[in-house]
């Protein structure tokens, strides 16, 4: 059974930086979608951004374009969300998601994945 287990969650200044990551298990293979959505209170999810992994090609929500950078890493099989210059919106719970789905799913504009992880919170302060 694919688990997905984020990381990196926490407090920050708005203006500060976080990292999160997202190690699947279970997940073989090449060619499958990771992404990330959030959560804000009292909001529907949304995606944040994907990956697909073969080509490493993203996509993001225009929200977070140029503040947040997914990427993964082949050889530890990790996802990665950097997020810089956060802004009190930015508040939310994060979730790494993924799915074996075609690149052309993974970056159109109505991706949804069909495994989860538990969530990570972000909280940005002034």
């Amino acid at each position: 059974q694919v688990k997905l287990v984020e990381s990196g969650g926490g407090s920050v200044q708005a203006g500060g930086s976080l990292r999160l990551s997202c190690a699947p298990s279970e997940f073989t293979g090449t060619r499958y979608c990771m992404g990330w959505f959030r959560q804000p209170p009292g909001s529907g999810r949304e995606r944040v951004g994907s990956i697909y992994t073969s080509s490493g090609m993203t996509r993001y929500a225009d929200s977070v374009k140029g503040r947040f950078t997914i990427s993964h890493d082949s050889t530890k099989n990790t996802l990665y969300l950097q997020m810089n210059n956060l802004k009190l919106e930015d508040t939310a719970k994060y979730y790494c998601a993924a799915d074996q789905d075609s690149e052309a799913s993974c970056l159109g504009d109505y991706w949804w994945a069909g495994f989860w992880g538990q969530g990570t919170q972000v909280t940005v302060s002034s």
